[in-house]
């Protein structure tokens, strides 16, 4: 897949999540936070921001799980998972 086509293929996986009505388990919604972040995010790594401290804590906890990855693999396994479990 070019990069080019990996980013159209992102887009489209983001759109679909975004409008998905489906109620998706917290653990997963942290996946889709931090592959789409570290996809994105290019000024290392990102900070969550928000008064929610618990929240932020578990967002900056997915973060950490994935830094090793590259944006590239972060696009693919974010796209990876809307294919899992959006399906509208």
């Amino acid at each position: 897949m070019t990069e080019e086509e990996l980013n159209i293929a992102f887009e489209n996986a983001f759109k679909r999540a975004s409008a998905t009505k489906i109620q998706l388990a917290p653990d997963i919604m942290l996946h889709f936070y931090a592959y789409y972040k570290h996809a994105t995010y290019n000024q290392g790594l990102h900070t969550p921001s928000g008064s929610n401290e618990v929240r932020n804590a578990f967002k900056l906890n997915a973060l950490f799980q994935i830094k090793n990855l590259s944006p590239r693999e972060a696009k693919l396994k974010y796209i990876a998972l809307v294919n899992k479990y959006i399906t509208d």
